[in-house]
């Protein structure tokens, strides 16, 4: 029979229960990571700061833009030295009149035209005193021979009257002509008086915003920020090379990416084809082994002349 007392047995009963509880209190209580638990917790902080959105890249300066242009225009004079206006022309008044009719089609096409129009009129006197329908027949394949024709005749007809037959060498007078744009007038001025000129065609505009030079479309106001890039001597050799390279290997729809030697300064590479093998097979004109544009090519010229109209 125990000696205990009714009181003292509850007193016990009570002390028990309450270690019991702080025993599986202390128990349920958070610990500190260690060992396995805690390397784990660190893999985990570390992939979530791996999948955390990275900083843009820093944007380039307009000084290492500038720096980055004036390398690609070294590296294309290296790729193209012989660069030069795809017209055919022997003297300012027909490279005007060709300048003119290359709109909306291909220097092959115009330079396929221009010997029969040249043979039947020579000068601006005979131009202006065309048949409109007989001229329209002879530019036909260019397109558009209507509305050219009548540029043609009406800028033929102001340099007989304004100018004494001869085309002008100023930009202000050149402009001034039926027909006659900032495009064509520097053209004329670069290549037959050899005044500096940028030539902003679809080509040029097109490879100066790939290239990130500028983000305008205006034509003018391409010209004008591509001209303080670069110092006046090399404007209009720029635009031959520009031209040249767009034609060649940085095309519209489907860039030669993996072909082209300027690739590493070009910041859209990938646009286009970046496999060797299938870029080199995109090239053309004397890249891809085909005729140029011209059928009387300068005698440096690479590649083989075109076919004239019809020998196609």
């Amino acid at each position: 029979m125990s000696s205990s007392t009714p009181g003292t047995t509850g007193k016990k009963t009570k002390a028990a229960t309450e270690a019991k509880a702080a025993t599986t209190a202390k128990a349920a209580a958070p610990r500190k990571a260690t060992g396995t638990k805690a390397a784990t917790g660190t893999k985990a902080a570390t992939k979530a700061k791996a999948a955390a959105p990275r900083k843009a890249p820093k944007a380039e300066s307009h000084l290492a833009m500038v720096r980055r242009a004036r390398r690609i225009n070294r590296e294309l004079a290296e790729v193209y030295p012989y660069a030069h206006p795809e017209l055919d022309f022997r003297n300012p008044f027909e490279l005007l009149v060709a300048t003119v009719l290359s709109a909306q089609t291909t220097d092959l096409r115009v330079n396929q035209t221009t010997p029969a129009l040249f043979a039947a009129y020579p000068t601006p006197e005979d131009m202006a005193a065309a048949v409109p329908e007989e001229m329209e027949e002879i530019i036909r394949p260019t397109g558009f021979f209507r509305a050219k024709t009548k540029s043609l005749m009406g800028l033929s007809a102001a340099l007989r009257d304004e100018f004494g037959g001869e085309v002008p060498g100023r930009l202000d007078d050149l402009v001034k002509l039926p027909g006659v744009g900032r495009k064509t007038a520097n053209v004329v001025l670069g290549n037959a008086f050899g005044v500096p000129g940028i030539t902003v065609d679809t080509h040029f505009g097109r490879l100066v915003r790939r290239w990130k030079w500028t983000d305008e479309e205006d034509p003018v106001k391409v010209e004008a920020v591509v001209a303080g890039i670069f110092p006046k001597s090399e404007w209009t050799m720029l635009s031959h090379r520009v031209v040249f390279h767009g034609r060649r290997i940085c095309h519209a729809r489907k860039p030669a990416c993996g072909a082209c030697p300027i690739a590493p300064l070009c910041p859209s590479y990938g646009e286009g084809e970046t496999d060797p093998e299938k870029a080199r097979k995109l090239l053309k004109y004397e890249m891809g082994g085909y005729p140029g544009q011209r059928l009387s090519p300068p005698a440096d010229y690479p590649g083989t002349p075109a076919p004239a109209l019809g020998a196609e």
